[in-house]
């Protein structure tokens, strides 16, 4: 029977990076599979990078208590985490990563308890922060400011995790992920 990991950091601090590294040391490391109203992009298929249902399913859905977290992101445009999904990976035997906001990692670790470890990547601050954004130079200026303004308000959950990473320089993340997920995985 798997574990699970749930990460979540404010945009910018580097979390998506980790994981991808943490996907390749060997850990038998899945990702769950999200649920969302959207329709798919490009090759995206039913299954593989997400389930597609339609707003209505979804809200069936969510009155049936199927999800572990979900959130509607724009009207009629929802995410969410399959209780049934994340179930059928923990059975065959893969450990699975959560890459979701701060509400959603605390509801996945409150459903799960011990079972689930979770992990806050944090910048070193809100200053840092911006200038990482602004270096990507993909976001105009009030997106950067109003993803600044959420992450401040994402810091606040810090506490409520398991364990924070702060990312001050991204090797030494990479290795304190490593360590304690290495860690916990053996326990």
């Amino acid at each position: 029977m798997g574990k699970l990991i749930i990460f979540s950091a404010p945009s910018g601090s580097g979390k998506s990076t980790i994981i991808n590294y943490l996907l390749t040391q060997h850990l038998n490391l899945a990702f769950s599979i999200s649920a969302t109203s959207r329709p798919p992009r490009g090759t995206e298929k039913d299954g593989v990078e997400y389930f597609f249902l339609t707003p209505d399913e979804f809200r069936r859905r969510i009155a049936a208590d199927e999800f572990l977290e979900y959130e509607e992101v724009y009207q009629d445009r929802f995410y969410g985490t399959l209780k049934e999904q994340v179930e059928k990976q923990l059975a065959a035997g893969q450990n699975v990563v959560f890459d979701v906001d701060v509400v959603g990692g605390c509801n996945i670790k409150k459903f799960y308890g011990e079972r689930a470890l979770s992990v806050f990547i944090q910048p070193p601050s809100v200053e840092e922060l911006r200038k990482r954004l602004v270096g990507r130079g993909t976001d105009a200026p009030e997106v950067i400011e109003s993803r600044v303004a959420k992450a401040e308000y994402e810091l606040g959950f810090a506490p409520k995790f398991d364990i924070v990473i702060v990312n001050d320089d991204l090797e030494t993340a990479k290795a304190e992920a490593l360590k304690v997920i290495t860690q916990f995985l053996n326990q």
